[in-house]
């Protein structure tokens, strides 16, 4: 390669490859390559300020980078080796003559592959050596129990319950990000790791080494943001179902609350409380007086959090606008619709500025005026119809191109539009998000996921790696979204669930609860509030008087922990940290935390065994070196090994971390 420094950046060239290497916020580098005359200058997901002190070598025989505790060695071949504080962290997979690579070089397979798409861009993989025992965290939300993603292929796209957040957290101790919208695919294999871009422009990612999981996620944040602070006044209970149909269903469920003196923080009003999708306002037929409704919600202490879908029925009051104006995503091939659930719909176009005012707009005058705060913003990937990414254009370029950065897009709307509004507590719930989407205050949960231990247990790995991803605030659906009362299981399987949901982030009850046998409001309509379904009651004494009584101890223990829940969420906003957290989080130098998957740390205190298998009365625990004292009857544990500890029905095992 031909080497040269511009600007505090290693620049090389070889043949049509220009690779540019830089500093880029603490002990991190970011590399990009491109086959094209010159780099788009796409920031991409690496919005935030940053600073640092770039040392740059240029020898015979190659260059080096360092930043901090990073250093980039790069041969005259062009391969790149990374180093913390001198011990290789990661290099890259080349088999090719003048690598310097000990294995084959007939392969001729390079790290750097730009495929060309015939008349566009390329399809683009990069290929690391696999690290015999490395373990890898984070990348977003996948359906799977495995906590540890070594061995796993991820697709890298949005689907409902599927959340892409590219980011890697190594136990070598460094954290990669993919900085690319793009849908691919990662594979973390035996033999190496490979990164994959259907269609992009350029190569882009961001690597930094440091001592500590905590000062990677810090390092990592501070370049594509942190949550603002969560207000104090949702961490409490909130309650939801599928679907409450009136105004005065919503009402009469929290006077119910409120008779009984539980403090209910959010009520949820969830979809077709509209006439047609893309409409944004209230059926006035079943919602007659919203702003009298939130106004007695609020004097009992309760904020009311509507529903929004970004889809626009073809026969809604705002679609020819719409279209008209540029506002919806397109199809490529045949016709228009793109979702078809209850209309035939198309969705709007969240990467097109003009289109996320217009929405915001609607929405302010149909709900935030009436005095609504909060947005469930549903359906945020966006969920297709079906998923063939290749059949839909944006305004900024083709689905496979650029499509992963949708929810956080379409976040940004609604949070933008609330701080021009005056709103200082924001708050709102999201099924999907991409790296970045937590500066918008997305709360996100895990999509309509089954009623099921085996889900359930899905679901902890999944909160997991997304804190790791950089997204504090998430939640799951207490109970599963898909579930029948009267499956044998299920009283236990919500109770266990709520239990664990009580340490978490927020506290939301929902759920579509079969079986569907209540009748419609309007059973010959085809449209509008009151034709669609409702599930079964879904409060905390919908499910009799015994598990009633273990809610409502949770639900007492969570609001006795108000001001440390607080401090948590605090510290999300200072330094990234999670409020779901591996075990290695807290504990990186003790090696048995770097195994555990079914136990993790509820801020820096609490450790947390939730019951994850239907008929468990017991559980192995490990504790840490110190003093674990039971937060339900007192008595002190010494740490360092496993425990089997009781775990009735009634109680999951919980221990607060003694500090001396």
């Amino acid at each position: 390669m031909f080497w040269s420094m511009e600007e505090n950046r290693l620049i090389g060239r070889s043949g049509n490859e220009t690779l540019m290497i830089e500093g880029w916020g603490k002990n991190a580098l970011r590399v990009r390559a491109t086959q094209y005359p010159a780099f788009t200058g796409a920031d991409q997901a690496l919005e935030e300020p940053h600073q640092e002190e770039t040392a740059i070598e240029i020898g015979e025989s190659g260059a080096t980078v360092t930043n901090g505790k990073i250093t980039a060695k790069v041969t005259d071949f062009g391969q790149i080796t990374f180093y913390r504080e001198g011990k290789v962290i990661l290099d890259e997979y080349y088999r090719q003559f003048g690598s310097n690579s000990k294995h084959s070089p007939c392969l001729q397979i390079m790290a750097r592959e730009f495929k060309p798409i015939y008349g566009g861009d390329y399809q683009l993989k990069l290929r690391f050596c696999s690290q015999e025992g490395e373990k890898i965290f984070g990348l977003g939300q996948y359906q799977q129990p495995y906590l540890d993603l070594k061995g796993c292929t991820l697709e890298m796209a949005q689907r409902n319950s599927q959340i892409s957040v590219p980011f890697a957290l190594s136990s070598r101790g460094y954290g990669f990000l993919w900085n690319n919208p793009a849908v691919g695919q990662v594979t973390f294999g035996k033999n190496y790791t490979q990164w994959e871009a259907r269609v992009t422009e350029e190569l882009d990612y961001w690597i930094t080494a440091d001592d500590t999981p905590k000062a990677i996620l810090e390092n990592y944040t501070a370049v594509t943001g942190r949550a603002p602070q969560m207000p104090e006044n949702l961490l409490g209970l909130w309650q939801c179902k599928l679907r409450y149909r009136t105004q005065e269903e919503v009402l009469e469920v929290a006077r119910e609350y409120h008779r009984r003196g539980i403090p209910l923080d959010v009520i949820v009003i969830d979809f077709f409380h509209w006439i047609r999708q893309g409409d944004w306002a209230f059926d006035p037929k079943y919602w007659p007086d919203p702003k009298a409704m939130v106004e007695e919600l609020n004097a009992m202490g309760t904020r009311c959090m509507v529903s929004i879908w970004p889809t626009v029925d073809k026969k809604s009051v705002n679609y020819d606008e719409m279209r008209r104006k540029g506002y919806l995503i397109r199809t490529e091939r045949g016709g228009r619709q793109t979702f078809d659930f209850q209309g035939d719909t198309v969705i709007y176009d969240a990467t097109n500025p003009g289109a996320r005012d217009f929405i915001w707009e609607k929405c302010k005058e149909n709900y935030f005026d009436q005095g609504i705060d909060l947005f469930w913003l549903d359906e945020a990937e966006p969920e297709y119809s079906a998923y063939d990414f290749d059949h839909f254009r944006y305004y900024t370029g083709p689905n496979v191109k650029v499509g992963n950065q949708y929810p956080k897009l379409h976040a940004k709307a609604f949070y933008d539009g609330l701080v021009e509004a005056g709103s200082q507590d924001i708050c709102n719930l999201l099924r999907c998000a991409w790296v970045g989407s937590q500066k918008y205050a997305a709360l996100v949960w895990s999509g309509d996921v089954y009623s099921t231990f085996e889900s359930f247990r899905d679901q902890v790995a999944a909160g997991l790696n997304m804190g790791l991803a950089g997204i504090p605030w998430w939640a799951s659906d207490i109970g599963g979204f898909h579930g029948n009362v009267n499956d044998p299981w299920f009283k236990e399987l919500i109770i266990r669930w709520y239990q664990f949901a009580a340490f978490g982030p927020v506290l939301r009850m929902h759920g579509d609860r079969g079986p569907h046998d209540i009748p419609s409001l309007d059973p010959g309509g085809s449209y509008g509030g009151g034709f669609s379904f409702t599930g079964q009651p879904n409060e905390l004494w919908s499910y009799g008087e015994d598990v009633f009584a273990i809610f409502k101890k949770y639900l007492d223990i969570r609001l006795g922990m108000k001001g440390y829940i607080k401090s948590v969420m605090e510290e999300a906003s200072a330094n990234g940290s999670p409020a779901l957290r591996t075990m290695f989080y807290e504990f990186p130098d003790d090696p048995q935390c770097w195994e555990l998957s079914e136990q993790y740390m509820f801020g820096p205190d609490y450790l947390v065994a939730p019951v994850l298998y239907e008929g468990q009365r017991e559980k192995e625990v490990y504790f840490p070196a110190g003093e674990w004292e039971n937060i339900y009857d007192g008595s002190i544990r010494q740490g360092g090994g496993f425990a089997t500890v009781p775990a009735p029905l009634e109680e999951i095992p919980v221990f607060r971390r003694v500090k001396k």
